[in-house]
């Protein structure tokens, strides 16, 4: 295969296109559908989760903070944090007056404000809508649940190259080569199991960087243009990705600069989390024992493991237990939390339920974040096929459905699956996907993004994904 040519469309990219289109009814159900496997134990001397927990909460401390600032209600009759002077799209707190206060109240510098609210944004920790800020379910979670905090941490490592800007006057492909090159440079440190030169990094990237351009056929010949990645900007962009690594807490670097260098160590929680992702597995939340006698969202978190036909048996047990009409507000109000996941296994409990919660679910449609899972409910309700019943839906919605699927395959699916989702859009190409995504508003489209840029193996459409979220998460065109 060759590389596209600079003036090439970027649609026209074969590997940029969407294939093997799939119903949304079936991609709808990609968060719950599992393969049964062992699960492998992790790496000799690494922590208990506890303590990777503890590790992580640590690091994203400020971010914490800040998030809960952010979102807390101002007066008796005050709902989530509005911020009116917003200076730019990408946050409330990207107001210089916001900034100033929220460091006042904090007793932290504007800087560390300004940094702890990004981590904020890119760990799932708040919500944005307009100049609204809510708390994201996992800060709701934060003080009690490992799980959480682990998928937050996470979410911050796959989005490190968004942390800090890259080195100036380096082209954007060199940025994104090098970017593509890291998991080989992590999987070096934790197969190393201990500190490693940064030159031996450095010669790795170079390497890895040759092998990219060659899967491409991307060799420079006599009167071929520069390549995008001289080699003498290589050490500044290493470490920039060492730097970046280090301030979401996966590497340590050693500041002293010795006969032979400075030298990286992975730290417990970057080598657990390389290990996981070269397992292809996610940090998924425990099913809890006594699923009856559970709240609707812990119910529903302790299916999200079985196959449909033992979760509608452990919905009609639980639902047995219960009035139908506290159930049905019970699943909807766990359908109207921040966990993607939940909203759509509630609508599945909610199949089983059938008529009586048909009123429930029809003044559902007209929330937002229900609407499309409501439209659906009502379609397949009305008689319509499964998988015929996403025609109801306008693109928009469709679209918006698209992301939070990909929000619960994020947070608790595999890899392998988001990869899959990919081709459930009903855009015909990955750039009029990404275009729509932008435009659609989803409070996770940058986790989305990033996660998936993260897991697909394609090289080209890697790249695109992570432009887009990088322009969705700066607010750029």
């Amino acid at each position: 295969m060759t590389s596209r040519k600079p003036d090439e469309p970027l649609a026209r990219n074969s590997r940029l296109r969407l294939v093997r289109p799939r119903s949304l009814a079936t991609a709808r159900r990609a968060a719950t559908t599992r393969r049964t496997r062992p699960a492998p134990r992790p790496p000799e001397g690494t922590p208990p989760r506890a303590e990777l927990a503890r590790q992580a909460r640590l690091v994203l401390a400020d971010a914490v903070r800040i998030a809960r600032w952010a979102a807390a209600p101002r007066g008796p009759q005050a709902g989530p944090r509005a911020v009116a002077d917003a200076a730019s799209a990408s946050g409330p707190l990207d107001g210089p007056a916001a900034v100033e206060r929220a460091a006042a109240d904090l007793g932290l510098t504007p800087d560390r404000v300004r940094a702890g609210w990004d981590r904020a944004r890119l760990a799932g920790l708040v919500e944005l809508h307009g100049a609204t800020v809510r708390p994201g379910w996992r800060l709701q979670a934060w003080d009690r649940d490992d799980s959480a905090v682990l998928r937050g941490w996470v979410a911050l490592l796959d989005a490190w190259s968004l942390v800090r800007p890259s080195p100036e006057g380096v082209a954007p492909g060199a940025v994104a080569e090098v970017v593509e090159a890291v998991p080989q440079v992590l999987s070096l440190l934790q197969l190393s199991q201990g500190p490693v030169l940064v030159p031996t990094l450095l010669d790795l990237l170079g390497q890895r960087v040759d092998e990219l351009r060659e899967e491409r056929c991307e060799l420079p010949g006599d009167d071929a243009p520069a390549p995008p990645a001289p080699a003498e900007r290589l050490p500044a962009l290493l470490d920039w990705a060492l730097e970046g690594l280090a301030e979401v807490g996966a590497l340590t670097l050693d500041p002293a600069a010795g006969p032979e260098g400075r030298h990286a160590t992975l730290t417990p929680l970057g080598n657990w989390a390389v290990w996981v992702k070269l397992e292809q597995i996610c940090v998924a939340a425990q099913s809890p024992a006594g699923n009856i006698e559970q709240s609707a969202a812990d119910m529903l978190r302790g299916c999200a493991r079985l196959t449909p036909g033992p979760a509608r048996d452990e919905y009609r047990a639980w639902l047995a237990a219960r009035t139908l009409s506290s159930a049905v507000a019970e699943l909807l109000a766990a359908a109207r939390g921040e966990d993607a996941l939940l909203r759509g296994l509630a609508f599945e409990a909610l199949r089983v339920v059938g008529a009586p919660a048909e009123a429930e679910v029809r003044a559902a449609v007209a929330e937002p974040s229900l609407r499309p899972y409501a439209l659906l409910w009502l379609a397949e309700y009305d008689g319509t096929d499964p998988d015929d019943a996403p025609e109801v839906l306008t693109r928009e919605e469709a679209t918006w459905l698209w992301v939070d699927t990909a929000a619960a395959v994020a947070d608790h699916g595999e890899s392998e699956l988001l990869v899959r989702h990919l081709d459930s859009a009903v855009q015909g190409t990955v750039p009029a996907l990404l275009e729509e995504v932008r435009a659609v508003g989803h409070p996770r489209t940058v986790q989305v993004l990033v996660a998936l840029a993260a897991a697909h193996p394609d090289p080209a459409l890697a790249k695109a994904v992570r432009r887009a979220a990088f322009q969705v998460h700066t607010g750029g065109a």
